[in-house]
């Protein structure tokens, strides 16, 4: 997941880094494969160089770069492709009817919570989201991004609205501010697709719960502003039983996401260079995208670059969150300050960064430590990948700094999906039948088999994957940024 915020929260959060840190070294590109890539097609540089290996070599790159800078857009977008094969439509509203299980493979998405998602498009006009007070009934969390993902505005139980609900209206690229009604809240928006997620909070996994929070996340609703005085009956897809694959497919079909947006959206002005760099590859807006089977295998190629690279980044990792552990927060700290403010800083812009986030997760936050906050761990306390063919444990210290709930997630290491085929893929403190210890606090347990006697606390693995983690706070307290409270590494037992 992605989290801008602001610069007084950025400062609490990080305060080992000052605001205006530099962007770390970029990573060397590890060398693919033997055999991946066509040498002759892509020469090394020397001097004997054609201008047509010229013109392959520089292809190459511009291929490469390319698919850095539209990792956020394709996210989206294939994300879109599945709600649409899921029986969704734009300006309606698709939901899971259960928790999240491995049949939904978007990116490092919450188990522990009932999503609803609504994908706009704002060629129809000025569009109402209602969003219900928290009350008796339940409470959310949502998010409102554009296209790019880039965050609208935080809204629900810990959001602008405070629980209150309200009406926000999405205005599309240019256009002035309508008058609006007491109790309508304007968000500009500068592309014409993008998405709102909301989850239903949760008290447990038991019937009656998911029953009541499934009727509270119904009640969202979005139409247009037009017909606000007498809105339509809401629409409503149920995807729980579909498989939902939004993952990154690090091949030529990227490119064909990609030329949907560039067909469909406005181009931003500090994209414009894009143009060029695209057409270059056979993608302009207003023609047709046709890729001949040179060209798909020169794409091919740089995908996997750009899975190699980013792969490289990820690994590497960023400043941990707490000292001398493995925990980091789920974005890099300049991508995360400069996103907050839609990159206004004409002396920044951190497109590695940003296109590796969004192969890992998905969304912006407005508010980052308001509402929720991420951990991510892929190395044991030792420094060694977590593997699922072993058994680990990761102790909760007692007394998590929360005002709503904590959690923790397994995930597929390569797709950073929830793991396939498994039964369950996270443990939370929703979950009352978990063991503690004496003082309070509660191994979770991480395996291919459950220890004797220890179900309650076990999240499976796949003996045959590595694995990854995620930890969730909702509704962290102050401690938690002031590190008063330490989540250890994971330990192999």
């Amino acid at each position: 997941m992605t989290f801008p915020f602001s610069r007084r929260a950025f400062s609490a959060l990080f305060p080992a880094l000052p605001f205006t840190a530099a962007a770390q070294p970029a990573a060397p590109v590890p060398a693919p494969p033997s055999g991946q890539v066509d040498e002759e097609r892509i020469p090394p540089l020397g001097p004997a160089q054609s201008p047509d290996q010229l013109m392959e070599r520089t292809r190459h790159r511009r291929a490469v770069e390319a698919a850095i800078w539209g990792m956020p857009a394709v996210n989206y977008d294939l994300m879109r492709q599945e709600m649409l094969k899921a029986g969704g439509t734009e300006n309606q509203i698709i939901y899971w009817g259960r928790p999240l299980d491995w049949r939904n493979q978007t990116l490092t998405p919450n188990p522990d919570t009932l999503y609803f998602m609504s994908f706009f498009d704002l060629r129809v006009g000025p569009l109402v989201i209602e969003v219900p007070p928290g009350d008796a009934g339940g409470s959310l969390n949502g998010n409102i991004v554009n296209l790019r993902q880039m965050p609208l505005e935080d809204v629900g139980l810990l959001g602008v609205d405070r629980g209150v609900g309200g009406r926000f209206v999405l205005l599309p690229p240019g256009q002035a501010e309508p008058p609006l009604p007491a109790g309508y809240t304007a968000l500009p928006c500068d592309t014409l697709g993008g998405y709102a997620l909301f989850r239903a909070n949760l008290a447990s996994h038991g019937e009656e719960d998911v029953r009541r929070s499934l009727a509270y996340g119904r009640r969202v609703r979005i139409y247009p502003l037009a017909q606000a005085a007498n809105p339509p009956p809401n629409a409503l897809t149920d995807a729980k039983d579909v498989i939902f694959n939004s993952t990154i497919r690090y091949d030529a079909s990227f490119f064909d996401n990609l030329n949907r947006i560039v067909q469909a959206e406005p181009w931003l002005p500090r994209d414009r260079l894009m143009i060029n760099t695209l057409r270059s590859l056979g993608m302009e807006r207003g023609k047709p995208f046709n890729p001949d089977a040179p060209t798909r295998t020169r794409f091919d190629a740089a995908m996997r670059e750009v899975h190699a690279y980013l792969g490289a980044m990820y690994e590497r990792g960023w400043e941990p969150f707490f000292a001398n552990t493995n925990w980091r927060p789920a974005a890099d700290a300049e991508f995360v300050k400069l996103q907050v403010t839609n990159y206004s800083d004409t002396e920044a812009y951190p497109s590695d960064l940003r296109g590796l986030a969004y192969t890992y997760g998905y969304i912006g936050l407005k508010r980052l430590g308001v509402g929720q906050f991420y951990l991510i761990a892929i190395h044991d306390k030792d420094g060694k990948a977590l593997e699922g063919g072993q058994t680990y444990r990761l102790r909760v210290p007692p007394n998590v700094p929360v005002e709503q709930y904590w959690s923790v997630t397994a995930y597929d290491r390569e797709s950073h999906a929830l793991i396939r085929d498994m039964p369950r893929a996270s443990r939370s403190s929703q979950v009352a039948e978990m063991a503690r210890n004496a003082d309070g606090s509660i191994d979770i347990l991480f395996g291919p088999s459950a220890p004797s006697g220890r179900d309650a606390n076990w999240i499976p693995t796949d003996p045959r994957r590595g694995f990854e983690l995620m930890f969730r706070v909702y509704g962290p307290r102050p401690e938690f940024f002031q590190k008063r409270w330490v989540l250890p590494d994971m330990e192999r037992i």
